[in-house]
């Protein structure tokens, strides 16, 4: 019998947080956030024919920077099935009413962190990318002496606000990276760090780094970097000398880098040891809107015919002709035959970027009989997505 599947009472919610305990073995004592209702998310429980709840899943209502425009998406989090009841359809039947109510409050996309991916990916996620979290000598680190141009100085919580502007400025035009417009990003005023140096030019912000100092000056002591981003190669320069002057107490720097970016260009990265990977998982909500709601290189033009099966969001079942000119996408229903038979794990594939049309035909995910299918990677037009904050 198929469990019930509704969203959750503000009653109900400690229950839904003890069977997450249980899954996901966090502390035995509860946060106040973890079992009151909070804005931004919607927690859904599932029930079996007895009344008790056996599963629960979160959807955060994040939105997402995709080519300049912020995509409202539909995170998933806190995914949990009872042990009793695991392998009888309950997870499936949670993420099937979790996408209705994400698509009813206009949700385009959606990404989780998934501890193991073979659910998922049977309920239309795909791999797409990985958040890494580097360690790396300090000692390495080169100790560039700040330009005579830049302010170095500590933060303050009367920062924050230029922070958050800076984050928008270097993010807004990747894919994938949260806007962290969403209320869990609110510190109601308070640094979320030990300390946070800064990096100015002409009393504007071009450079931040958010630490955590850690316990101990001792080989085994570790300075975690946060959050750091900067505008150009000055500001990092001088952030990355700030880091490496830590070298003789915190043999060990901690960051989670943006791939590609001012402060990766000044990294040792070939020193670097993984401490920890987490990939991450990538699904339409809604392909119309997923379509035309983000923006698009604005060199990338062209039009291709495809169909698309998505077992879960029937809304997205169908043949489509994707259309793109001057960085904006129009996606419409036609009833013409397509060669290309797309499934909803490869779209989510060509939209993050992450594969083309030649290798999504190598895992069965998109099946043809044209002998070039690569009019289909215009759906994969951009830089690959990219995620910086889990969830």
């Amino acid at each position: 019998m198929q469990p019930t599947v509704r969203e959750l009472h503000p009653d109900e919610l400690t229950a839904a947080w003890h069977l997450g305990r249980l899954a996901f073995g966090s502390d035995p004592q509860p946060s106040p956030q973890a079992t009151t209702p909070a804005p931004g998310r919607t927690v859904y429980g599932a029930f079996d024919s007895a009344g008790h709840l056996v599963g629960k899943a979160v959807d955060l209502h994040h939105d997402q920077w995709w080519t300049g425009r912020a995509v409202p998406a539909a995170d998933v989090a806190g995914v949990a099935v009872a042990p009793e009841a695991r392998g009888t359809g309950v997870a499936r039947a949670l993420l099937r009413t979790l996408l209705h109510g994400a698509h009813d409050r206009g949700a385009a996309i959606s990404s989780l962190f998934p501890s193991t991916s073979a659910p998922y990916r049977a309920c239309g996620w795909e791999i797409t990318g990985q958040l890494r979290t580097l360690d790396l000598p300090t000692a390495a680190l080169p100790r560039h002496r700040p330009q005579p141009h830049l302010t170095v100085r500590a933060g303050t919580p009367t920062d924050l606000p230029a922070v958050a502007d800076l984050h928008q400025r270097v993010t807004r035009h990747r894919n994938g990276l949260l806007t962290r417009t969403h209320p869990r990003f609110d510190t109601g005023g308070e640094l979320p760090y030990d300390g946070l140096t800064l990096v100015e030019h002409d009393g504007h912000l071009i450079g931040y780094a958010g630490w955590d100092r850690g316990r101990g000056y001792r080989p085994d002591a570790v300075l975690t970097v946060e959050d750091i981003l900067a505008t150009n190669a000055d500001a990092a320069r001088a952030l990355v000398g700030v880091l490496a002057s830590w070298h003789s107490v915190t043999p060990t720097l901690r960051v989670t880098p943006l791939p590609g970016d001012a402060i990766c260009a000044h990294l040792p990265l070939e020193l670097a040891r993984e401490h920890e990977r987490d990939v991450w998982m990538h699904r339409p909500v809604d392909v119309v809107r997923a379509v035309e709601t983000r923006g698009w290189p604005a060199h990338t033009h062209g039009t291709v015919t495809f169909t698309l099966t998505d077992d879960l969001a029937d809304w997205n079942t169908g043949t489509w002709q994707f259309t793109v000119a001057d960085g904006n996408a129009h996606l419409r229903r036609v009833t013409a035959d397509a060669d290309l038979h797309l499934t909803v794990r490869g779209f989510a594939q060509l939209y993050t970027g992450t594969a083309t049309a030649r290798t999504l035909t190598e895992t069965g995910l998109l099946r043809h009989t044209t002998p070039d299918p690569s009019a289909l990677d215009l759906l994969a037009a951009g830089p690959p997505a990219q995620a910086l904050d889990s969830f």
